[in-house]
């Protein structure tokens, strides 16, 4: 493997393979782990085109099943793979580059990566967003999955020197008893109050002259879900029998999806509790009504575990003619990701120049369908310029900033 410099975790092998072209079967593990996140990165566009045509229907908690749109709801329930996918692949792929790296290089590399990431969120990324300005300081610092992501690796560079069966039982301890520290509630008159906000609960800090941070993904859980992905890297080394590893992928998806359905029945832990609602529908929204800000044990479970299902659908499907246009998305993620921000946001503020705010000074459409049409529209407008750049990444190699997007 030449290197892990690919934002967000990307493995480069499976971006080098061009469109259309059978992947060589010593690389089909990595054609379906970059073909896995470039699923996920679509289903963000989803969610993300979502939240730029609908700002106008804001809501305090966008799963509540007494209120929300059923439409809406599942809308928003497809976007909930992307953030668990892209953190526990990230944790794999670190663990694929340390095949032809030392542990220690690996750590480093870890926590440049990590530097990185909180940098471009503070910067290019909390300035992307449809109704944020462009200036800096901006008035609010959206700690986002971005934010997560960095925390997340330079965590993990340091987890690494455990060993596995270490890295195994602090992961599974931190997503499976997190939930236990939800009582805990901290003002900002406490000494604590920041480290915890970042750590395990959405709060707003204040940061002095009028700016404040909002930590919408505290970065606990995630975390384990890294660190999880990162021990189960063995499954994919070279040589290994990809027929055992899918075998492997599929038993532990259906072990969480099933776990998840038997927990979240009895209700009695791992997030706020379901309920029979005044339609069967809305009985399942409850069912399905899972937190993700900080994902919760439960969110966590039916998550990771279809990522497991998909990415053994992807490798036994290896000649599909679909995974390598995948693949090459899931290839440049960092490219894809502030390239599809600033999109959404040109179309926003063009139309509310057009059109004029909808509801106080902000621009929004009426219906669902609106945002699946414009989702079916900006796939190949993303998909080229993407295609073009993970191509030049591997082609022009010399070029060292090339890496970092």
């Amino acid at each position: 493997m030449t290197s892990m410099a690919q934002s967000l975790g990307a493995v480069p092998e499976a971006a080098a393979v061009p469109a259309g072209k059978a992947a060589p079967v010593a690389r089909t593990r990595l054609i379906a782990i970059d073909a896995l996140r470039g699923l996920v990165m679509l289903f963000m566009l989803v969610d993300h085109t979502r939240e730029t045509w609908f700002l106008h229907l804001q809501v305090t908690d966008p799963v509540d099943a007494h209120t929300t749109d059923p439409g809406l709801f599942f809308t928003r329930l497809l976007s909930t793979f992307c953030a668990p996918t892209f953190v526990a692949l990230t944790g794999l792929s670190a663990w694929l580059y340390g095949q032809s790296h030392t542990k220690r290089e690996v750590s480093e590399f870890l926590a440049k990566r990590g530097l990185f990431l909180i940098f471009l969120e503070l910067t290019v990324v909390c300035m992307a967003w449809p109704t944020q300005a462009i200036a800096f300081p901006p008035p609010v610092f959206w700690l986002q999955v971005i934010w997560a992501i960095g925390i997340s690796m330079i965590s993990l560079s340091v987890l690494i020197h455990l060993p596995r069966s270490a890295q195994f039982a602090v992961g599974l301890a931190i997503v499976c008893l997190h939930n236990l520290l939800d009582p805990i509630q901290l003002t900002d008159a406490s000494p604590w109050y920041p480290l915890w906000a970042v750590l395990h609960e959405r709060a707003i800090i204040d940061l002095g002259g009028g700016i404040v941070a909002k930590t919408t993904y505290p970065v606990l859980p995630w975390i384990g879900v890294i660190l999880l992905g990162y021990a189960c890297g063995p499954w994919f080394a070279k040589g290994s029998d990809p027929d055992l590893r899918m075998r492997r992928l599929v038993r532990l998806g259906l072990t969480l999806i099933l776990g998840f359905v038997a927990i979240r029945f009895l209700n009695v832990y791992g997030d706020k509790p379901w309920f029979h609602a005044e339609t069967p529908l809305r009985t399942v929204m409850s069912f399905l009504a899972l937190t993700k800000y900080p994902p919760s044990l439960l969110f966590l479970m039916p998550t990771v575990g279809t990522g497991c299902l998909l990415l053994a659908l992807f490798e036994k499907f290896q000649d599909s003619r679909v995974l390598p246009h995948l693949a090459l998305l899931g290839g440049a993620p960092m490219f894809y990701y502030i390239l599809h921000l600033y999109v959404l946001k040109l179309l926003y503020n063009v139309a509310l120049v057009l059109y004029g705010p909808v509801k106080g000074k902000v621009f929004g459409v009426d219906h669902l369908s609106t945002v699946w049409l414009w989702v079916i529209l900006l796939i190949p407008l993303l998909y080229f310029p993407t295609r073009w750049f993970a191509r030049l990444k591997q082609r022009r190699r010399d070029i060292w900033w090339l890496k970092y997007l």
